[in-house]
Order: structure tokens, then C-alpha cells, then sequence
């Protein structure tokens, strides 16, 4: 069964960092993307970034420039280090992982809150 369990969510202040984490367990095939997605209230689920196999990345216009995408292939985990933080940053971020076959995979979410 697969699993990804994510972790680094929390509050932090404007003009804070976090990091977030996302291991994946039980996945047979290799992963060739990996990507973050976000969810506020009210908002549909919106791709924040993703970085392909090779390390090729590509980021929302929002978060250019304090958002870096990062991945360890041997440990299937993806990173995204997250600077600058904005109030408009609050959401649920979701970890995103397609294997080669196609199989697609989510994590349960975790909550970050950007407030003073």
C-alpha cells in the first residue's frame, strides 16, 4: 500500500520560513514527478510546484522567487522550502507523486498559516 506522509506545516509569521516534507513508502515503480499543490478556503486546489525526474522545475507565478522545489530520488522524498512567507501563502499544502506508470498518489495534507 502506498503511503506518503508529509511533515513542516505550521504557523509562522509574514516574512517567515518553513519547509516541507513528503516521504513516500510502498511505491513500486519509480516517481517521475513530484509536485506540491495548495488549498485555501473558499479556492480551488492550485499547483504551487513540481520537479520532474531530472530536477527540472517549474513554479507558480506566485511564489517565484521564495519557493524552491527539491527532491532525493533514492529516499522518494520531495522537499519545498518556503521563504518570505505571505499572508496569501495560508492553506493546506498537498504532496503529489505520478510513478512511471502513471499511478498517481496524495498526501493527507498539512495545514500552514501565515499570520502575525
Amino acid at each position: 500500500q502506498v503511503h506518503l506522509v508529509e511533515s513542516g506545516g505550521g504557523l509562522v509569521q509574514p516574512g517567515g520560513s518553513l519547509r516541507l516534507s513528503c516521504a513516500a513508502s510502498g511505491i513500486i515503480f519509480s516517481i517521475n514527478f513530484m509536485g506540491w499543490y495548495r488549498q485555501a478556503p473558499g479556492r480551488e486546489r492550485e499547483l504551487v510546484a513540481r520537479i520532474g525526474r531530472g530536477g527540472s522545475s517549474s513554479y507558480a507565478d506566485s511564489v517565484k522567487g521564495r519557493f524552491t522545489i527539491s527532491r532525493d530520488n533514492d529516499k522518494n522524498t520531495v522537499y519545498l522550502q518556503m521563504n518570505s512567507l505571505k499572508p496569501e501563502d495560508t492553506a493546506v499544502y498537498y504532496c503529489n507523486m505520478v510513478a512511471l506508470n502513471w499511478a498517481n498518489y496524495w498526501g493527507q495534507g498539512t495545514q500552514v498559516t501565515v499570520s502575525s
